[in-house]
């Protein structure tokens, strides 16, 4: 049974800018959900009309089959974490944790044995009697964290709250959010922008952009099948590489793919209505499926432009005999003996391409393999 429901919630501002359009979405009970996407896409703005910060143009929420679209923030049991920690900079940390219980009239005792058994969980007990000033930004992202925490609401609600943080941090944090997660078994709506940590966090995951909601799934359905050509780049680092190319289906035998002058058969493909048919797609393949060796028996000849070596695994940017808009990008395992300006070889994974409708920029549906 969904916690938190959404129907069609549409937010429009003056001058008919459209932040939000149409969303239907639901949370389940003790679920992690995240919404990703780029700056702009609604992603905020659909978290605070949730929190009642913001009112929708259309739609309804619903929280435990109520209605709560018209109820002010203070009355929804909901808890926000706001980017920029929003801490009291008058109070102590002990009285930031508890005023939220504070507010709600809870006893003095209860509030004390909350607020020291939330500040024992995340680490943050020394520092009860310090103000923000004297805190670090993760410190004070702790804080933050442990007065939404507190409250023991409903529904959290996160908004980028680690983006504060540096890169060591923000993976420390990431880490803590997930076993207080696991620990309290309550709903979770996080926005991100970050797609690492929508995969490590979320079990399931909205990408957004433009206002709507493009696919929704586990992290692994999204990242193995993208229902779309920006699904396919924004999810994945190094992102996914796409290049135009043209499937092939023969009177008999295997269906190929005519890609930059080679062709290449294929182990599956979208199925066509009739043989012998041609269809021309985006071809997208993760920079992980290939392999970079020498130009016999390769699928595409290339040549080594830029090379970063990641430690484990190396990055390499490559640019092909017949010019594409971006550099072909393939992970290779350890570090490599290319230079820049070498002639390589690309070989592919057949079974790993993906194919998308150039003009709807939609995955097309999977066929039987060939």
């Amino acid at each position: 049974m969904p916690v938190l429901r959404l129907e069609g919630i549409e937010k429009v501002f003056p001058g008919n800018q459209v932040a939000v359009a149409g969303v239907d979405l639901e949370v389940t009970d003790g679920e992690m959900l995240v919404l990703l996407g780029p700056s702009g896409c609604g992603k905020s703005t659909l978290l605070r009309i949730v929190a009642g910060i913001e009112s929708p143009t259309r739609g309804r929420v619903f929280l435990d089959d109520r209605e709560v679209t018209e109820l002010p923030p203070q009355r929804r049991d909901v808890a926000m974490v706001f980017q920029n920690y929003a801490l009291y900079p008058h109070m102590n940390v002990r009285d930031n944790l508890g005023f939220g219980l504070k507010m709600r009239g809870t006893a003095k005792d209860a509030v004390a044995r909350r607020v020291g058994a939330v500040a024992d969980s995340l680490g943050i007990a020394a520092l009860l009697d310090r103000k923000p000033a004297q805190l670090s930004g993760g410190q004070r992202q702790r804080v933050a964290l442990g007065r939404a925490i507190a409250r023991d609401a409903k529904v959290f609600l996160l908004d980028e709250p680690l983006s504060n943080l540096d890169v060591q941090l923000r993976v420390h944090t990431r880490t803590e959010i997930a076993r207080l997660h696991r620990e309290m078994h309550v709903p979770m709506l996080y926005v991100t922008h970050d797609q690492e940590e929508a995969m490590t966090l979320g079990d399931r995951i909205a990408v957004m952009n433009a206002g709507r909601i493009l696919q929704l799934g586990t992290p692994l359905d999204i990242y193995r099948r993208p229902a779309t050509q920006f699904v396919a780049r924004f999810v994945g680092s190094p992102r996914m590489n796409l290049l135009p190319g043209t499937l092939v289906w023969p009177q008999s035998g295997a269906a190929r793919l005519e890609l930059h002058g080679a062709m290449v058969e294929l182990q599956a493909a979208p199925s066509p209505l009739a043989p012998p048919t041609r269809q021309d797609v985006i071809v997208g393949i993760r920079p992980e499926d290939m392999e970079v060796r020498d130009t016999s028996g390769a699928d595409l000849r290339a040549r080594v432009d830029v090379i970063e070596p990641l430690g484990r695994e190396t990055l390499l940017h490559l640019v092909l005999d017949t010019p594409t808009d971006e550099p072909l990008r393939v992970l290779a395992p350890g570090q490599v003996a290319w230079v820049p300006g070498a002639a390589v070889g690309v070989r592919f994974q057949r079974q790993r391409f993906h194919f998308f409708d150039p003009e709807t920029q939609m995955q097309l549906p999977p066929g039987s393999p060939a």
